[in-house]
């Protein structure tokens, strides 16, 4: 992956205005098509297979006058009046008969209405209006609202002076969210904190410049996507703060690195191929443990949600793909002037240690101590967590100026909560020979139980084949109480089907966000797992590492637990609520949990890799020259920390800035889930990663890196730091910067299971050139052959670079141009040495070439006129000479024969003419 995108790196860097050009000419498509087939937002919320659901389906079906969107007004008389006065009645009857003939509307019901009750409170200070529309909130037209709406108000109007007239209910209990002045302060922050992390303005506005762009176009994508598929209005706002926070980090680790390395005297163009490669890789690495948490939301089964997931994921991808292309594009015109101003140096004698050298070295002292307080610490901050309430939003959480927050309160203070928040049992009663009487029954027995206040409207539907009975609870729709109703009556189901013949569904829009919040709460365990899992996994291929990975996932859970505790303290408990105009306190939006705890992920593990890595790679270099012990490696960890506190501290500052600009003026949907990313995000980046992280390394020691040998064996090996970039930086000039060698290889040493099957093998081949290996073991000859292709993996020394690629680096390229036959293997040598030979390979690599037929030597022989003699040879055999004959009459006189006999005749391998 390294190579790779150091090629990518140079390519951008050389090619800036193709870049650059191909990112606005994308934003400027993502906002045709924004424009063009974006449909608007849907926030109702839908789970396929609930209970709930499928009651609302089945009233669609059979009792559509009930099952759509419900607005209501509520009117509440002036002081000393009652509702019931001929001045309220009048004017109120009058309206609902207009209310009757709006377009959609299937049902307006007055509160003087006998039919059903408790629609004027008992003191008669106040009267509801219920008016019942056809089809869902999002589908109700924007004309039909406002029609509402004025009509309304004109209602007010005629009301008496002092009276108070409110509209609110579902079709009114959501506001689109809104991008607010406040969120430009997190981008003014981040802004503040690149030019003190570079140095530089140029270089502090590239980070920026990347993010902006990169978010207009996932934001504009996700306005699109609208015309395919049910969007709700919270994800393009999840999807900006997501773009924004990654968006400047990534930019900002790829432009850190080439700053250093420009301004160690690196040439700019190498810088960023090398930064692109090196830093890219951690990178990529990072988006990826985010996309993988993003998208693995969709364990809930909750559609709106896995789309949320989606929307969120592709946001981070575009961050990504802009990070490692657009940055270096930027880079060319920025020049020299990356270095940015030089720091003053002090004298020696006054030179000290920088705060993060002093912090880690006090850490790493006392790693006990530290271990115990940060722990216990986070541990007291997240027992409030245990209290957090979840629930979906509704009319009681949007903002006090608020008409539809207004109604809400009104009817709470005259009604009761539960009017907020009514339940519908409903069920089919065609078998029925008295439908009144058994929904009077019904009613009777709904009335009995704890929690409900009172039955306003129990009644078959026209055709007398389904009935329902309408419960206004005692509590509100986002109280506990309401939920263990919802379980009551539904435990109550095979009991009333035994007694009555009724297979009865609680259903209402207050049960599917109870039904809603149950199933996200069910779903957090796997996914929790899933996500530890998938990080100890990540980290294990990454750090080659048992307790390295193990640290970071208890870590992780601390950061997200003490998160929502934070939470739970300020939307819970009202703890700072005024501060951050968090208008209501109680349960939090259902799904904050899950996808804290996705973006969290990925940002936890990003940081991780940053700081470990380094001190992994300082703990190599050491050990490669002195003993591993404990000191060695504790000053690894200083010296890694030291090198990269300033980008990890920069980064997570920004990313808190930009997610805690979220909180004040956010929407209440995103309110909880901005204040807990903040939280994570700094609890993580400064208490677990850069304090108890070094103190536990500390603590393991030179343990810290153990892995057992079999396992290690068995994971992939991941290029996170970009150790392929800079070997190849390093060994640029070997063999040497005019070399016409297709293959070179020095030192190369192939170990299988602590054996050595090659070693220190040398080796040089001339394009055009034949070269036979043989050994006294044929797995030896083999191993080499098959390491030449590209297709095994030498020991670390080794050096080895085949048509100008350096492996194992470039193995990819080496495995797609230079083609394998296995003749002593292959029941069909002709046919595996004719695809070996096919497209556009420049060596061919032939095991058992002293088994080759005369077919197989024609084959080999048209090959090399073909090439115009280019074609280079390698091969193995157990007899050289009658293999050197063979090759002698395809074409290759001279052929070089090479002994990979490990520590043949005490010596190192070598070509023998």
């Amino acid at each position: 992956m390294s190579t790779l995108l150091s090629s990518l790196g140079r390519w951008s860097f050389r090619n800036p205005w193709r870049v650059i050009g191909s990112w606005i000419l994308l934003l400027l498509v993502a906002g045709g098509a924004a424009l063009g087939l974006g449909k608007g937002f849907d926030d109702s919320i839908t789970i396929p297979g609930t209970e709930a659901q499928d009651g609302i389906e089945q009233l669609e079906r059979t009792f559509p006058q009930v099952s759509g969107t419900a607005a209501q007004i509520i009117v509440v008389a002036a002081d000393g009046d009652s509702v019931d006065a001929a001045s309220y009645r009048d004017p109120i009857e009058t309206a609902v008969d207009e209310f009757s003939e709006f377009e959609t509307m299937s049902n307006a019901t007055s509160p003087y209405d006998e039919v059903v009750e408790g629609l004027v409170s008992t003191d008669e200070t106040a009267a509801i209006v219920q008016l019942q529309l056809e089809g869902q909130a999002t589908t109700i037209s924007d004309e039909v609202k406002d029609a509402i709406t004025e009509r309304v108000h004109e209602l007010g109007d005629e009301l008496p002076d002092g009276s108070t007239t409110k509209l609110g209910g579902d079709l009114f209990s959501t506001e689109l969210p809104a991008i607010s002045a406040t969120e430009a302060v997190g981008v003014l922050i981040a802004l503040l904190v690149l030019i003190v992390t570079f140095r530089s303005f140029v270089m502090a506005g590239l980070p920026l410049v990347t993010a902006l762009i990169g978010v207009g176009v996932s934001m504009l994508g996700v306005v699109a996507v609208t015309a395919f598929t049910e969007v709700s209005s919270t994800t393009p706002l999840l999807a900006l703060m997501l773009g924004l926070a990654v968006g400047i980090d990534y930019a900002l680790f790829i432009a850190a690195r080439h700053q250093d390395q420009v301004r160690g005297g690196m040439d700019p163009e190498d810088a960023a191929a090398r930064a692109t490669g090196t830093a890219g890789s951690a990178v990529v690495f990072a988006g990826v443990t985010v996309l993988i948490a993003l998208v693995g939301l969709g364990f809930a089964g909750i559609p709106f949600l896995t789309v949320m997931g989606i929307a969120a994921a592709v946001a981070v991808a575009v961050a990504v793909a802009i990070a490692v292309t657009m940055t270096p594009a930027l880079l060319r015109f920025v020049g020299h002037r990356a270095a940015g101003r030089p720091r003053k140096e002090r004298p020696q004698k006054v030179r000290h240690a920088s705060f993060s050298q002093r912090w880690v070295k006090t850490v790493t002292a006392h790693p006990v101590v530290t271990t115990i307080a940060v722990v216990v610490g986070l541990g007291v901050v997240a027992l409030p967590a245990t209290q957090l309430g979840l629930a979906l939003p509704n009319a009681g959480s949007l903002p006090q100026d608020s008409e539809a927050r207004q109604a809400y309160d009104l009817t709470d203070q005259h009604f009761g909560e539960g009017f907020n928040g009514p339940l519908i049992l409903t069920g089919s009663i065609i078998t029925s020979t008295d439908p009144l009487g058994l929904m009077e029954d019904l009613a009777d027995e709904v009335e009995r139980l704890d929690g409900v206040k009172e039955v306003a409207l129990a009644t078959p539907n026209e055709t007398a084949d389904t009935g329902i009975v309408q419960i206004i609870p005692e509590t509100g729709p986002s109280d506990p109480a309401t939920s263990e109703l919802v379980h009551e009556l539904r435990d109550h189901h095979d009991e009333w089907l035994d007694e009555y013949g009724v297979d009865l569904t609680v259903t209402g829009f207050t049960a599917v966000a109870i039904d809603v919040s149950a199933k996200l709460g069910q779903a957090l365990l796997p996914f929790g797992i899933f996500v530890v899992g998938l990080s100890v996994i990540l980290l294990m291929v990454v750090f080659r590492s048992i307790w390295v990975p193990l640290k970071a996932a208890v870590g992780y859970l601390l950061s997200i637990v003490t998160a929502f505790g934070v939470v739970a303290m300020v939307f819970q408990f009202g703890w700072g609520a005024d501060l951050l105009h968090v208008t209501k306190t109680g349960p939090v939006i259902a799904f904050m949990p899950i996808v804290v705890m996705g973006v969290l992920f990925g940002l936890a593990m990003d940081y991780e890799v940053f700081l470990v890595s380094r001190m992994r790679e300082d703990y190599v270099h050491a050990i490669r020259r002195r003993p591993a012990t404990r000191e060695v490696a504790v000053d690894a960890i200083r010296t890694g920390y030291a090198a990269s506190a300033r980008v990890v501290t920069a980064a997570a500052v920004i990313m808190f800035a930009v997610f805690a600009a979220f909180v004040p003026e956010g929407d209440i949907n995103i309110k909880p889930i901005a204040l807990a990313l903040a939280v994570g995000i700094a609890v993580d980046a400064f208490l677990v990663r850069m304090t108890l992280v070094p103190a536990v390394m500390a603590l393991l020691g030179k343990h810290a890196w153990w892995m057992p040998a079999w396992l290690s064996r068995r994971l992939p090996s991941l290029d996170i730091e970009g150790e392929a970039v800079e070997r190849e930086d390093r060994l640029a000039d070997w063999p040497e910067p005019d070399s016409r060698s297709v293959l070179a290889a020095e030192d190369v040493t192939i170990t299988a299971d602590g054996e050595a099957l090659v070693q220190d093998l040398q080796a040089r081949v001339e394009p055009g050139d034949a070269l036979v290996i043989t050994a006294t073991d044929p797995r030896s000859s083999r191993a080499a052959l098959l390491a030449f292709a590209g297709r095994i993996t030498t020991d670390e020394d080794s050096r080895l670079r085949v048509a100008g690629h350096l492996l194992p680096g470039r193995a990819s390229w080496v495995r797609a141009h230079v083609g394998v036959a296995l003749l002593d293997d292959s029941p069909d040598p002709e046919s595996a040495l004719a695809e070996a030979l096919s497209g556009s390979a420049t060596i061919v690599a032939v095991s058992g070439l002293d088994r080759a037929s005369a077919a197989s030597l024609s084959a080999l022989s048209a090959a090399r006129e073909r090439s115009t003699g280019s074609l280079t040879v390698v091969a193995t055999a157990a007899d050289a000479a009658r293999a050197t004959d063979l090759l002698d009459d395809a074409g290759w006189s001279g052929a070089s024969v090479l002994d990979a006999t490990p520590h043949a005749a005490a010596r190192p391998s070598e070509v023998i003419a």
